[in-house]
């Protein structure tokens, strides 16, 4: 009887609890479900415009960071003054994804196009009425949204490209484009919008979505919209008619130079579709908060059974557990009380051993100078997941440089010994070498510890990118020094490998608003080794760094070998 009246206690109220709930909100949902779709639909397109705005910031700024780190470039600087359009091309080509840009256009010093890199073949015309051209001719830096011959519809810099002797030679001008098929695919992925692009008051012939290219054509916008975003330069939000479906609707103008709604951007979702995707949602929910209240009665009912097992066996068991016997055998197939605490000494204790697998995972994986390893956090929970963190966070401080991302000196030394001792036993030769920034002192002293941080940042993803084989393993040594590991790896292949990354290394342009600061050089001493039980990995880190003192005092930006143990 008092079995029967304590489970009638426990599950009793939740289940009528859980009867109210599902009476009320049902009821509430129905009431309230056309409020909530539109609310749903404004969130939502709010958050569209929102994007729109970020991405038009964004690409004035990419813009105009792209002009002003290459109008000062020496390379860029000599090209324009010889005018030689092949060079111009070779440096500008590759620099597009760089900077997110479209279009780069190098004119002469009274505005006529040298060279077009977006279109090589069309030159020679006068850009000289564009507003952002007579800026860089009277020597400043603008940006503007702008209408161009070629790109029609645009964000754009302009900048002035002064010779050594302080003379205006050129005129840079770089932009994103917003007219092209391509540029309205990225907008319509960016924003999760149907996306049209608006020229006067036409749209530009491109795909606001595959199917309505022909009807899109030479649409007009309606004289409501006509006022009040080119005449009246203002955004319009609201409801409206386009190719022939009602859209939550965006149009935003894009003012020149001189002030005026030269072109629109419209943003689109078609009301059918926002609201089924919203109705699709609430009513998931729904019915995902009813499964899961129904999920509860059975899991509640479940868990309220007889207390028969002994207390003791379970006090005995956490007492174990305390003392640190984290082997203990935990029945979980019990459904009382006693079941329930049983469950949670199985989990506590299942998470402990789990982390200390993770922890045993990590000590051997950092034996052999690993970093690039996952730590299943994800699995845990709570405190316990805090403190996975917590370990990994640990683990990856105490193995990787966290400025360049690289690993550090312990993770290298790890390694090296692991690739010796295979070494010796395949009497295999082993590669060593030491890269060093050269006069990285000097470099700090004139521009500064955060501009060298960069420096060591560019180097550090250099060699990260040069070496290939998974079997070797580059490393920051300290300071301004890096060390590279080739495995099975001759005298003539080292070297090959050291005059790459020095050659890569320095035609490397590192991005800085000074224009001195755009390279650093590095020197590479190496060392080549079969190893035997006659050498050491000291000797052969020795010969290395004496290898770099040679390529130091030869006068830097060189490579040079040990020649005294070779293969």
């Amino acid at each position: 009887m008092f079995r029967k009246s304590f489970r009638l206690k426990i599950i009793l109220p939740p289940v009528i609890v859980i009867v109210i709930l599902i009476v009320v909100l049902s009821f509430f949902s129905l009431q309230n479900l056309l409020s909530f779709s539109d609310l749903l639909i404004d969130e939502k397109f709010t958050a569209n415009v929102n994007s729109l705005d970020r991405y038009l910031e964004d690409s004035k700024a990419n813009s105009r960071a792209a002009v002003i780190s290459l109008a000062s470039n020496p390379d860029v600087i000599r090209a324009v003054r010889e005018r030689d359009r092949d060079e111009i091309l070779r440096i500008f080509t590759p620099l597009f994804d760089l900077y997110r840009i479209n279009f780069y256009t190098i004119l002469d010093n009274e505005g006529t196009v040298l060279v077009r890199v977006h279109e090589p073949d069309n030159y020679g015309d006068s850009l000289a009425y564009q507003q952002n051209i007579k800026d860089a001719i009277d020597g400043k830096v603008s940006t503007y949204f702008e209408e161009g011959t070629a790109v029609k519809v645009s964000v754009r810099t302009g900048a002035p490209v002064y010779d050594t002797d302080g003379a205006l030679i050129g005129i840079l001008s770089s932009g994103v484009r917003f007219d092209s098929e391509e540029a309205i695919a990225e907008l319509k992925k960016h924003l999760n919008s149907d996306v049209a692009i608006f020229l006067g008051d036409t749209m530009i012939p491109t795909a606001m979505n595959e199917d309505i290219v022909e009807t899109a054509a030479g649409q007009r916008l309606s004289p409501e919209i006509i006022e009040a975003v080119i005449d009246g330069k203002h955004e319009y939000r609201g409801n409206s008619v386009f190719l022939g479906e009602t859209y939550a609707s965006f149009y935003k103008p894009l003012l020149d130079a001189q002030d005026e709604a030269f072109a629109t951007i419209f943003l689109g979702m078609p009301l059918t579709k926002l609201m089924a995707e919203s109705n699709k949602l609430i009513w998931s929910e729904l019915t995902i908060g009813l499964i899961a209240l129904l999920v509860s009665i059975a899991l509640l009912s479940l868990i309220i059974s007889s207390i028969t097992k002994p207390i003791s066996m379970l006090a005995d068991k956490m007492n174990d557990f305390a003392n640190g016997d984290i082997d203990i055998d935990i029945a979980t197939r019990r459904e009382d009380e006693i079941g329930r605490l049983n469950l949670s000494l199985y989990k506590s204790v299942d998470t402990i051993q789990k982390l200390l697998g993770e922890i045993r995972s990590i000590i051997a994986e950092q034996a052999k100078g690993n970093v690039d390893y996952h730590f299943e956090s994800e699995s845990f929970s709570g405190i316990y997941r805090q403190l996975a963190d917590d370990i990994s966070e640990l683990a990856n401080f105490s193995m990787k440089d966290h400025l360049t991302e690289i690993p550090n000196r312990r993770s290298f030394d790890n390694r090296l010994e692991l690739t010796w001792n295979w070494a010796k036993r395949e009497k295999s030769p082993l590669s060593l070498m030491i890269v060093d920034i050269d006069k990285f002192k000097n470099y700090n002293d004139e521009f500064g510890h955060q501009q060298g941080d960069v420096a060591l940042q560019t180097v550090a993803g250099s060699l990260k990118h040069l070496i290939k084989r998974s079997s070797d393993y580059c490393a920051r040594w300290g300071g301004e020094e890096f060390i590279v590991l080739l495995s099975d790896t001759d005298a003539a292949g080292a070297i090959d490998v050291a005059e790459n990354i020095r050659s890569k290394i320095e035609g490397t342009i590192i991005p800085c608003s000074d224009a001195k600061a755009e390279r650093v050089t590095v020197s590479i001493g190496l060392c080549t080794q079969i190893p035997t039980s006659e050498t050491s990995i000291d000797s052969l880190i020795s010969k290395t760094d004496s290898a770099l003192y040679q390529a130091k005092e030869k006068g830097r930006n060189c490579c040079m070998q040990d020649m005294a143990v070779r293969p």
